[in-house]
């Protein structure tokens, strides 16, 4: 009978926990604020939230922050996968520490091929803010996202009707507007696009359209262009009349929003790997009335967590990123800690 050697063990583990949260930090959060933290303990990584780098203005009780490091727990989940080894997750486990989001338990073998096949496109994927050309989802792709959406713990709701797709516009339109017409609002976007040149963090310049302030579509994109740097043509074509996605969960507390993190990153790897790209519509699900119109009309009572314009486009560059070692601490020697691919 052979047997694995304990410290050849923990090397092993060591290298795939490292490589799960390379992976991890390559995860979309709200204005790339990345306000995530871990901590590995032997073979357990906690998954913390870092609740200095929460938006007070769009996000005053957390729930995108939330969603943000859910999607980084599903990039680990991913990596460790890719690896062979299995993620054993309790989320949410200790009520007196909020922050505490997840605990993951890395275990050898049964890997889910699933998540493993998403690790190619990990560093591919991008939030994509370009003109979109038309690519209608086939009613089997919208079978397909349901389905692993659902795996996730969301729901999937396709926009497809021209009374709903008119709606969501409308709503949009008027979330933007909102959301433009208040200064702290405009403040915090400025924080988070005006960063220095060596940062890794917020939205880059060479990552966002110019904006000019005349029309360029029905679904206004988030106007990040505060310093008039942006490197994008102003031609978005965001329009209704490109697909659609609502992503939507049962309930609408922070376990919620962590899942709806991990089925939003699953659902925007699985777009990439099949050639699409994809962008968020966040504006009027941040705006409490918008997102109650929203709800009443599309989600028959479940809670919108993210709607996506989803198409094809030329690629974007990859926004920056900080290091894991600058986001983890524990027992990984700086050997097992890789950078992110930017």
């Amino acid at each position: 009978m052979s047997t694995t050697h304990p410290a050849s063990h923990t090397i092993e583990r060591d290298a795939v926990i490292g490589y799960g949260l390379a992976r991890a930090v390559r995860a979309p959060s709200v204005h790339n604020t990345q306000p995530w933290r871990f901590q590995v303990t032997g073979d357990r990584i906690a998954v913390r939230a870092d609740p200095s780098r929460r938006l007070a203005v769009l996000d005053p009780h957390g729930r995108e922050l939330v969603q943000s490091v859910g999607a980084a727990l599903l990039n680990l989940r991913v990596g460790l996968a890719a690896r062979g080894w299995d993620a054993e997750i309790t989320r949410l486990p200790a009520p007196a520490d909020p922050d505490l989001l997840a605990v993951v338990r890395a275990v050898p073998g049964d890997a889910s091929p699933a998540l493993a096949a998403l690790d190619p496109v990990v560093a591919l994927r991008r939030t994509n803010r370009r003109r979109f050309e038309p690519a209608p989802l086939t009613d089997s792709e919208l079978r397909t996202l349901a389905h692993i959406t659902a795996d996730e713990g969301a729901a999937l709701v396709p926009v497809t009707s021209e009374e709903h797709r008119r709606l969501v516009a409308r709503l949009v339109q008027r979330a933007d507007v909102e959301q433009n017409a208040d200064p702290a609002y405009r403040a915090e976007l400025r924080q988070w696009t005006g960063r220095p040149k060596d940062a890794r963090d917020g939205v880059p310049a060479a990552a966002v359209a110019r904006v000019d302030r005349t029309p360029v579509g029905d679904l206004p994109l988030r106007d990040f262009d505060t310093r008039s740097r942006a490197a994008l043509p102003a031609e978005t074509g965001s329009s209704a009349d490109q697909p659609l996605i609502l992503l939507t969960t049962p309930g609408d507390e922070p376990i919620d929003w962590l899942r709806s993190g991990e089925a939003l990153q699953r659902l925007l790897l699985e777009l990439t790997r099949h050639g699409y790209v994809a962008g968020p519509m966040t504006q009027p699900i941040e705006v409490p009335l918008t997102r109650s119109q929203l709800r009443s009309a599309l989600s028959w009572g479940a809670h919108p967590q993210m709607l996506l314009r989803v198409g094809r486009a030329a690629p974007t560059p990859a926004t920056p990123r900080r290091g894991v070692a600058d986001v983890s601490r524990g027992g990984l020697a700086p050997a097992d800690l890789p950078e992110s691919e930017g």
